[in-house]
């Protein structure tokens, strides 16, 4: 197994780091306005519904009494001899207020049949929301960190793998190079010197 690690890009470690930041932003965000809105929705069918269809059930009610009670006023009062009036109006009236009664009733009844179901859907959206909520706030700061270690690591790694000459190391070379040309400079002028002062030893000819 080889010791060296295989590493493309130091950068973009880091720009995994500000991403898993941002997504523990944004993510904290989405889960707050998920509870906020998933609770709206349940109040909106359990409570305002609820209200509602009671009340219109209630009217209803009131409406269909109150046909009864013109259907009997016109079949009592508006009779002629023996003769029993119509009563049109006051029939389609009757009707139509009691198959609002019937509708305004299916509704209220809708309302309490799903209430409960909604109830227990959001409770364990909610516990699902819990438990994601509880992985953004212990696991993702945990790889935050890790990256950082591994950042300072490469860093360090890369300082040491490719060190920068020191200034001591260039005057010490500097100096060794004068410390040189000064020892040379005497043995150069010596040796014209003595090339100077050297007798000529060449034999002369002799007179005829």
């Amino acid at each position: 197994m080889s010791g060296q690690a295989d590493v493309k890009s130091i950068d973009t470690l880091a720009f995994v780091k500000v991403a898993l930041v941002s997504f523990i932003h944004e993510t904290g965000q989405a889960i707050a306005e998920i509870e906020l809105e998933g609770r709206r929705g349940v109040d909106w069918i359990t409570v305002d519904r609820a209200a509602h269809w009671k009340a219109e059930s209630r009217r209803a009610a009131d409406l269909v009494n109150q046909s009864i009670k013109d259907l009997e006023h016109c079949r009592t009062f508006k009779k002629v001899g023996d003769s029993r009036p119509a009563c049109i109006d006051e029939k389609k009236a009757l009707d139509k207020a009691r198959a609002r009664l019937a509708y305004a009733e299916k509704k209220a009844e809708a309302v309490r049949r799903w209430t409960p179901v909604v109830q227990q859907q959001f409770r364990e959206t909610c516990v699902r929301l819990v438990h994601f909520r509880e992985l953004i706030d212990c696991d993702c700061p945990k790889a935050i960190a890790r990256l950082e270690r591994m950042l300072q690591s490469l860093d360090a790694y890369r300082e040491v793998s490719s060190p920068r000459p020191s200034a001591g190391a260039g005057t010490t070379s500097a100096g060794a190079s004068v410390t040189r040309q000064a020892a040379e400079e005497p043995q150069t002028a010596a040796n014209a010197e003595a090339a100077t002062v050297q007798p000529d030893t060449t034999p002369l000819e002799k007179a005829p």
